[in-house]
């Protein structure tokens, strides 16, 4: 097999499931793109139809463990209401609540679990998904591109994508550890 043809299933496949970083990955394709090795519409459409997959995946789960979900949630007044709240809003605004909580921390999995437990229309939460994915692959691959052509080559931006994909998820892992322990901090 090719190589960018790899390249382009490695897209898929890392971009399906969440919380698999693929930061670096993704800015790496669009390097490539810059180079002249990959398709800049193959790129961006295989990063997005990964993840649009593992939404697919996380909605049908939601729908699969819906009275579990339901029965756990309705265990505590907190879950019920944030639920509930949730809920209504992503029915009111629908589209753009959808895409939007896609860039929200751990948007992918709430967003998705929250629709199928609210009895959020499938094509609806997938067509609202498919418009975030794709703006999130256009922009993930976009800074690689033009990472490329400022620092003049695809080695320097893909060390870059690196380095601040391993500092975000630094950061990210301070600030979750933080709250476990201000969470499991005893109340005065």
């Amino acid at each position: 097999m090719d190589g960018a043809l790899w390249m382009y299933a490695l897209l898929v496949l890392t971009s399906a499931p969440p919380y698999l970083p693929n930061a670096a990955l993704i800015a790496s394709a669009g390097a490539m793109v810059h180079a002249g090795e990959l398709s800049l519409p193959l790129v961006v459409l295989a990063a997005a139809a990964g993840a649009l997959a593992g939404d697919a995946v996380i909605f049908a789960v939601g729908r699969l463990a819906r009275g579990r979900a339901l029965a756990w949630l309705g265990r505590s007044a907190r879950r019920r209401a944030a639920l509930q709240w949730t809920g209504e809003r992503m029915h009111a605004h629908g589209l753009p609540f959808v895409v939007g909580a896609r860039f929200l921390p751990s948007g992918r999995v709430i967003g998705g679990l929250t629709a199928a437990l609210v009895d959020f229309p499938a094509r609806r939460y997938l067509l609202g998904m498919g418009i975030a994915q794709a703006v999130w692959a256009s922009y993930s691959v976009a800074l690689g591109y033009w990472g490329a052509g400022a620092l003049g080559g695809t080695l320097p931006s893909v060390l870059i994508a690196c380095g601040i994909s391993v500092l975000v998820a630094c950061v990210a892992r301070l600030f979750s550890g933080a709250g476990s322990r201000d969470a499991a901090a005893p109340t005065p």
